[in-house]
């Protein structure tokens, strides 16, 4: 049988790039710093802001046509018995009564709805895969309070059979995290949905570099438990502020460098720290933020200390309190990326409401969906309903279209690739699911998924699935 796996050794992830949700501080990726004439720039030691590139190349795609589906854009607009044309990877036309060209895939969707894929900002797959083993537990450095150093792209496992799982879901992007045992836990990386045999196959090239902080219970819990700093919220406020004036430093030094080398003095470089790149990343205004937190009056602290350092968080994760500040996260340009219904589990999650996700959008902040879990990303789409509808029962007044964002473009956006994907416009990727029924009812399935136009599952045909090495000769895979 053929199969899309990792044994056909299909490559993986594509190159984008943007800012932070509501901010475009993020760049391109590369550390632009300043470039005078007065000595060859080839002698002048720089800090490489990407050593590990993706190797990602797009699956082949060809030419499909989607016929009269219910569409939405994943942007607010929702479109009637509408056409969509994907051609060489990208959305190349979207309307009524589109004519197929020659030699067009033409699928009848009559019936059935179209979304953007599905993007989850906070995931774990691949650090903490399945199965579950101590063997496997990759995602947590719990050895310092502050590991900035680490990058979770050197602990994913891209045999991970959640991925595959996560596919038949609709996810075609997702945001790898360190765990959150750490002040400064490591770096993220977003990767794209496809099989590969190393993690760099499976990188969007230009998507920024995000960063894991954590607050509140869990680095106390950890690091107090050890009779050690922090044991407080006081101690971890003490620890990230002297982690950024460290950073500071850190960062005029290198700039006090580039400065005389390009004027031509025989200088020295500083020392070169993995853990004081990543924050000096962060200072610059390239590495997003993304910040574990639950409570208001801690989230308000955090961007207290941002504005103090002059740096940007991307988006609160957890934030089951999220809807007690919406206008804090709006004036700040920083989003909240929460759970439909958890909470309760610990005192920092006490205060948790159904109508979090809808309370936080309705009050003009960015708000969405996220999973921080193998089981609830594979149906981000049903837990984005359950918060719609507890939205609606309190009165609020969010339509589907509006809602849909919430597991599409405000991720994207959070993530800095939104001018690549995350919405249905021409001439973004074609990341594309092909819906069983509307989104948002239970008996909702994705009976297509696209990434890059290439037909990646179809629920029909059992020669568009992924299947990653690790499951082959398992028992109950049969044929697989």
């Amino acid at each position: 049988m053929k199969h899309y796996g990792l044994y056909l050794g299909l490559a993986s992830v594509l190159a984008l790039t943007l800012a932070a949700c509501a901010d475009d501080a993020s760049g391109d990726g590369d550390r632009e710093v300043r470039s005078g004439n007065d000595q060859d720039d080839s002698e002048i030691v720089r800090v490489d802001p990407n050593p590990y590139p993706s190797t990602y190349t797009p699956p082949p795609s060809g030419l499909t046509l989607i016929r009269g589906a219910t569409v939405f854009d994943g942007v607010g607009g929702e479109f009637q018995n509408t056409d969509l044309l994907i051609r060489d990877g990208v959305i190349a036309e979207i309307g009524e009564g589109l004519e197929a060209p020659d030699d067009a895939q033409v699928v009848d969707a009559e019936g059935r709805f179209i979304t953007p894929g599905v993007v989850d900002i906070h995931s774990h797959l691949g650090v903490y895969p399945s199965p579950s083993t101590n063997a496997h537990s990759d995602g947590n450095e719990a050895t310092d309070p502050v590991t900035a150093e680490v990058w979770a792209e050197h602990s994913v496992w891209p045999q991970d059979p959640g991925f595959d799982a996560a596919l038949i879901g609709g996810v075609t992007t997702l945001h790898i995290l360190p765990g959150s045992a750490n002040l400064f836990g490591g770096r993220g990386v977003t990767l794209r949905n496809v099989p590969g045999r190393t993690v760099q196959s499976m990188k969007f090239p230009d998507a920024p570099y995000t960063v894991k902080m954590a607050c509140g219970e869990n680095p106390a819990r950890v690091y107090g438990g050890r009779g050690r700093s922090p044991a407080t919220d006081m101690g971890n406020m003490a620890g990230y502020r002297s982690s950024w004036i460290e950073a500071s430093r850190y960062r005029d030094s290198w700039h006090d460098y580039w400065e005389q080398a390009e004027d031509g003095e025989d200088v020295d470089p500083p020392n070169r720290d993995l853990e004081l790149d990543t924050l000096m990343g962060v200072l610059e205004g390239e590495i997003l933020v993304q910040m574990h937190c639950y409570r208001a009056d801690q989230m308000a602290q955090v961007l207290d200390m941002a504005d103090e350092f002059g740096y940007q968080v991307s988006a609160f994760h957890h934030g089951v309190e999220a809807y007690k500040i919406p206008d804090l996260l709006a004036e700040a340009g920083t989003c909240a990326a929460v759970w439909a219904d958890w909470g309760g589990f610990k005192m920092e999650a006490y205060d948790s409401i159904r109508e979090n996700l809808a309370l936080t959008h309705a009050g003009g902040a960015c708000a969405m969906i996220h999973s921080d879990s193998e089981l609830g990303i594979q149906r981000l789409n049903q837990e984005v309903a359950k918060a719609l509808a507890d939205g609606r029962r309190m009165g609020l007044d969010i339509s589907d279209a509006d809602a849909i964002a919430w597991f599409t473009s405000r991720p994207a956006q959070a993530l800095g690739i939104f001018e690549e994907t995350g919405s249905i416009e021409t001439g973004k990727r074609a990341d594309i699911v092909l819906w069983s029924d509307h989104p948002f009812s239970s008996y909702a399935t994705a009976d297509q998924v696209f990434i890059d136009g290439a037909l990646m599952y179809d629920a029909e045909d059992e020669t568009r699935r992924t299947v990653r090495d690790f499951m082959l000769g398992q028992p109950g895979e049969g044929d697989n």
